[in-house]
């Protein structure tokens, strides 16, 4: 068993009407990279330093959802965003830089006014991002030498996670969060990783339901990843 606690109900910020409550990690043994690889495999998610996933008594519209890496085919539409942004590249950083906050600000300030994360600060940046027990990923995407985009991944010892995307609005048009997704996929099969993790599919919700165009897919249902 994982040690948990369970926090209040507060009102969900992806389905209007219902209430959200998590379960969040106590267990401070498996606040490691192994450790949080058995936490992915049971539905859990990062968020700074704690772990957690929803809870909600009347309500399971959140699905933790994971890519089969090895079996992965790209869809006609994902293929075409590849040859679109092929004049962008990629690099990958285990240390973050301070030309990745400005880039998160105005994501979430122009983006994501709307939501739980707005307006932008630094300490909430950090807070959200950066783990005491964990050094995530940062792969950093460019258009020649400006950065455009970062994608913060988790790596660990039999998957990627996928934790969190965030760009330019200005290249909004280039469906950067889904390129994100096909370059870690190749990242994960060259380091034969098993999983891309991808966090919560919530099909009612527009900004969060994305995740599901990606094949294969597990989705983590009555505690049973079901393809």
């Amino acid at each position: 068993m994982i040690k948990v606690s369970i926090t209040p109900e507060l009102a969900c910020n992806y389905i209007a009407g219902e209430q959200e409550q998590l379960l969040v990690v106590r267990e401070e043994s498996l606040f490691n990279a192994a450790g949080y690889d058995v936490l992915l495999h049971n539905g859990f998610r990062r968020s700074g330093n704690d772990v957690y996933r929803p809870h909600c008594s009347n309500c399971q519209a959140c699905q933790s959802l994971r890519i089969d890496v090895a079996n992965f085919t790209a869809s006609k539409s994902q293929k075409r965003l590849l040859k679109k942004n092929s004049d962008l590249h990629i690099n990958c950083c285990d240390i973050p830089k301070d030309s990745y906050y400005p880039l998160y600000e105005n994501y979430i300030n122009t983006l994501h006014s709307d939501g739980a994360m707005y307006p932008a600060t630094q300490e909430q940046y950090q807070g959200f991002i950066v783990s005491n027990w964990l050094c995530p990923l940062f792969i950093e995407i460019y258009q020649a030498q400006t950065l455009i985009a970062v994608a913060v991944t988790d790596k660990l010892d039999t998957s990627l996670s996928a934790m969190y995307c965030f760009y330019s609005p200005e290249y909004q048009q280039r469906s950067l969060g889904t390129f994100a997704i096909l370059k870690q996929l190749e990242l994960a099969k060259k380091w034969d990783k098993q999983w891309l993790y991808l966090g919560f599919q919530i099909d009612a919700c527009n900004k969060m339901n994305y995740k599901a165009n990606f094949h294969p897919h597990q989705r983590l249902i009555a505690e049973k990843w079901c393809s």
